[in-house]
Formats: structure tokens, C-alpha cells, sequence
């Protein structure tokens, strides 16, 4: 059997590193613009972690399209590929590949509703352009050899099996760590490390906390709408606020309000930072209203049990902790109760506190918050420390909201990547196809 060594190392046009959605998308871009272009991905096929998204469903991006939707150390340059290519480009994009997108509250869906399908046109997409897609090759080091009388630089990609492949461009586009079993394991931080790049921190984003709160099990399984604000040490620090559904579990606090702070929460607790959430049940209700409201329920119910007498405010589960934490019983009258206790009780369904502790691990995260600086790189996302290398998705330190806001950013910076290294290579010959490395 001839070993891989014995044989002359391909040369591509441009080598993407990482099958996921920023890394085909950049792989067909560069081959639109006329590059000789290889694929690699270490799974047993691209695109694994597309099948997860929007609970099968595939959220391809959103109509409210901002920078106020996306956390980054340099928004400057992030907001500039977002603006060269947003929501329509997006959709022009998948309609090239042959892909029917609807629009359902601003949120954009395949047609057919299905994850499956968005995979499945990207990768008759690759097949199209002749990109060549070898899977179960794992990148496991990328080095470059400095140009001498005037030879263009190479990269030199080794394998995880012992082969090698040249291209005169690369685009690392290998994920962050989110859902390491779909094949982001963060390695792609080591190969951007080894060329030099600053990675900032990596933590879970898009992902439920923890709190050390006892009547956390009491809580379980409830859903409320509710405003969840996160507070650091000092007296009325607020740090962050989200509205929406919460759920309540054993552990702590989950929902897409949480979801959305939590990035920034994780990056403060990876600094050792002591914080707090307090969660408001009447989240659209002024001060003033909900003062009225307080002062009626006591000029009325004062004849029943502390039980009855906060009956029909919120979830039972809900307002037994609150009556629990201001110390009354529920069996208690309540024209008997302490006046106090029963003004704590509202006051509780409006500031419930808990202490947030950590939250779930990168396997439970969408995204991850951190990864290479973009500060490292320019417009074209091409380092600046290393000429024809270029980056893209989740890999670089840049992660959205909920609501499509993160396959956005991979379509838009896998394009804007892709592009850029495959601008002037000569369009090449050969067959498309799938290769397995093993």
C-alpha cells in the first residue's frame, strides 16, 4: 500500500480549514472567484452543526440586522463585513444555490423548514464550484514559507494523517468550542495561536446559568414572562437586561433573555466577579401602576390566608417562594400578617434575587463568546500578521444575539474571506468529489 508520504503534496489556490457554515460558504465564494480550492473538514462530512440550528429549522438570518446585535472587540470591522454583506446578500446568496427562503417575523427560514436542506444546497453548492472536499482531515498544523526571488508565499497544511497540502492562501474557518461534538473542539485557536494571533478567552455564550439559590428546585419547570437584570458588587450596579420568556430550573435561570446576557456574564465571572440577577415578573408594568395594583389587592384581601390572598397574582410555585422569603406562612391570616412581610412579598415579584454562580459548559453553548482578536485583522478578515490568511465565523471574536444573528455573521464573513483569498487565481478543470482521508 503507497503511505500518503510517498506521494507529491497538492497545491491549491486556497485551502479552507473547517466544513461548518462560514468555511463552505467561504470555500464556494473563493471558487466563484476563480480559485483552485480545497475543503477540509475533520468530521465524516461538512456541516453537522447547521443540522442543530433553530431546533432543526435553520434560523438563516434576521431582518433587523445591527451592530447592537453583536458583542466584539472591534466592531468597526465586524459591522463593515456585516454591511457589505447582510440580510439581502444573504438571501441573494442561498437563492444562487438554488435555496427558497420565507420570512416569518423578520426571522429568515428555509422554505421547506428544514436545516437539512440548507446543507444539502451548500453542498451541491461545493460540487458545483469544484471545490475539492476531503473529510476526516483535520488540520493539525499550518505553517508558511516566506517568499524568496520572487516565489509566491505558500502555506504548508499538515494533517492529522500524516499528509500534506500547499495553497498560496488559507482561510481558517475551524468553529470556536460550542457544541464540541459537532467537531468544534477549539483547536482552531491552537493553529491561529501558532501564527502568531492573540485569542481572547474563549467562554460559553448563548447558554443557561447557574445560581446558588435553594429555592432554585422549588422554581422548576416554570415559565414566566419576566425583565432579567444582572448586578455586579455595587449598590444599583446594573450590568445587563433582558426581556422575555423565563425558565426557571433546579439549577438556576435559562430562556432567551437569559441566553442573551450570558456571554457577558461568563466573560465577568471568568475575572472571579461576584454578581447577582434579579428577576422582575411584571417586567411591562410602571412603577406607579404596579404601586396602585399593591395597594388595592391589601385594601381588599385582607380576610384571607396569606395563600388566597396572593392567589392570581403568578405562577403558584412563584409566589410561594416569595411568600417563603418574606417570611410569612401560608396559612397565616393575612389582616394578622406583619404589614412588611406582605409589602416584601410584592416587592419580591418584582427584584427575586439569585446569585449567579457559572452556567452550563461549551458541549450546552450555541456560541462561544471570545477567539482571535479582531483587533489581528482588516477588512477582508486577512491577518495582519500574516499575508494570505484570512479567518472566519466562530472562530474570530465576534458572537450575536439569539435569532440568527451568528449564522449571519458566518455566512457574511466566510463570503467576505472566501472572496478576498480567491481574487485572482485562474479557474482550474477537474472533477468535483468527496474524499475521504482515512
Amino acid at each position: 500500500m503507497t503511505s500518503w508520504k510517498t506521494i507529491p503534496a497538492d497545491r491549491y489556490d486556497v485551502a479552507v480549514a473547517g466544513g461548518g457554515a462560514s468555511g463552505m460558504t467561504a470555500a464556494i465564494a473563493a471558487a466563484r472567484s476563480g480559485a483552485r480550492v480545497a475543503l477540509l473538514e475533520r468530521g465524516e462530512r461538512p456541516g453537522k452543526k447547521i443540522l442543530m440550528t433553530g431546533n432543526g429549522k435553520c434560523n438563516l438570518g434576521n431582518r433587523d440586522l445591527s451592530p447592537a446585535c453583536y458583542y466584539s472587540d472591534n466592531m468597526a470591522v465586524a459591522a463593515s463585513v456585516l454591511e457589505r454583506f447582510g440580510t439581502e446578500e444573504t438571501i441573494a446568496f442561498f437563492s444562487s444555490l438554488g435555496l427558497m427562503v420565507r420570512e416569518r417575523g423578520g426571522y429568515l427560514y428555509p422554505f421547506s423548514g428544514q436545516a437539512a436542506t440548507v446543507l444539502d444546497v451548500l453542498r451541491y453548492g461545493l460540487e458545483r464550484e469544484r471545490v475539492e472536499v476531503m473529510t476526516r482531515a483535520a488540520v493539525r498544523e499550518v505553517t508558511s514559507r516566506a517568499a524568496n526571488r520572487g516565489a509566491r508565499q505558500e502555506y504548508i497544511l499538515k494533517l492529522d494523517n500524516g499528509r500534506e497540502l500547499r495553497a498560496e492562501r488559507v482561510v481558517l474557518a475551524c468553529g470556536g468550542q460550542a457544541a464540541p461534538g459537532t467537531g468544534s473542539d477549539g483547536s482552531g485557536y491552537a493553529l491561529a495561536r501558532s501564527l502568531g494571533h492573540r485569542i481572547v478567552p474563549p467562554v460559553p455564550s448563548l447558554v443557561q446559568l447557574h445560581c446558588g439559590e435553594k429555592y432554585c428546585k422549588a422554581l422548576a419547570g416554570v415559565r414566566s414572562e419576566g425583565t432579567v437584570r444582572i448586578y455586579g458588587s455595587g449598590q444599583g450596579d446594573l450590568l445587563f437586561e433582558e426581556t422575555g420568556e423565563i425558565q426557571l430550573t433546579e439549577y438556576g435561570i435559562s430562556g432567551i433573555p437569559v441566553f442573551q446576557l450570558s456571554g457577558g456574564v461568563n466573560q465577568l465571572l471568568a475575572r472571579k466577579k461576584e454578581l447577582r440577577a434579579e428577576l422582575d415578573f411584571f417586567p411591562r408594568c410602571e412603577e406607579d401602576v404596579y404601586e396602585r395594583l399593591c395597594r388595592e389587592r391589601m385594601e381588599q384581601m385582607r380576610q384571607e390566608t396569606v395563600e388566597m390572598f396572593f392567589t392570581g397574582m403568578l405562577h403558584k410555585k412563584i409566589m410561594a417562594v416569595c411568600v417563603r422569603q418574606a417570611g410569612l406562612s401560608p396559612e397565616e391570616r393575612a389582616a394578622g400578617a406583619d404589614r412588611r412581610k406582605l409589602r416584601r412579598v410584592f416587592e419580591l415579584c418584582r427584584h427575586l434575587p439569585f446569585t449567579v454562580t457559572g452556567s452550563h459548559s461549551f458541549e450546552n453553548a450555541q456560541v462561544c463568546r471570545g477567539g482571535v482578536s479582531m483587533r489581528e485583522v482588516d477588512g477582508q478578515l486577512q491577518s495582519g500578521r500574516c499575508h494570505g490568511l484570512y479567518m472566519a465565523g466562530e472562530l474570530l471574536h465576534v458572537d450575536g444575539r439569539c435569532g440568527g444573528y451568528n449564522l449571519q455573521w458566518a455566512w457574511a464573513s466566510g463570503y467576505i474571506a472566501g472572496s478576498a483569498a480567491g481574487q485572482g487565481s485562474g479557474r482550474r478543470n477537474g472533477k468535483p468529489g468527496y474524499r475521504d482521508e482515512e
